[in-house]
């Protein structure tokens, strides 16, 4: 499950409140007991901010015979300061050098995180404890 977690970095997030259930892809970055993300305030936000228990997901499928999955139960949990700083660290260096456009690139080293604050975007960076996982695959 770790070697699945380490290879990708697109998942999909589930969250629920007040009846309603919400399921987005969501880039990531794995490292120890954490899952580690990045988005501006909207749906899945509020979501979590009233209902702290999500559900993650993450695939790889090569074909039908070939597969891997794992579920994860775990736990919102929103950064701030120094902590929010240390996760974009983790996030940039697991996600930019998977950029392939030179447009794409930052202007900045991947050493260094650098955040826009543009207050109409506000920013959230957030883990996930992980509580809980389960997985399985198919190999032919």
């Amino acid at each position: 499950m770790d070697i699945l977690l380490k290879s990708e970095v697109i998942g999909r997030l589930g969250c629920h409140h007040a009846g309603r259930t919400y399921v987005v892809p969501i880039t990531y970055a794995y490292q120890s007991d954490y899952i580690y993300c990045h988005t501006k305030e909207g749906t899945k936000i509020e979501m979590m901010r009233q209902n702290p228990h999500v559900c993650f997901e993450v695939d790889h499928i090569q074909n039908m015979a070939n597969w891997q999955s794992i579920i994860i139960q775990g736990l919102y949990e929103e950064l701030e300061g120094v902590e929010s700083e240390n996760a974009l660290h983790v996030l940039v260096n697991r996600i930019m050098p998977l950029t392939t456009s030179e447009t794409s690139q930052p202007k900045f080293g991947l050493d260094k995180v650098h955040i826009i604050r543009n207050p109409q975007l506000k920013p959230v960076v957030f883990r996930l404890k992980i509580l809980e996982r389960t997985g399985r695959f198919e190999k032919s």
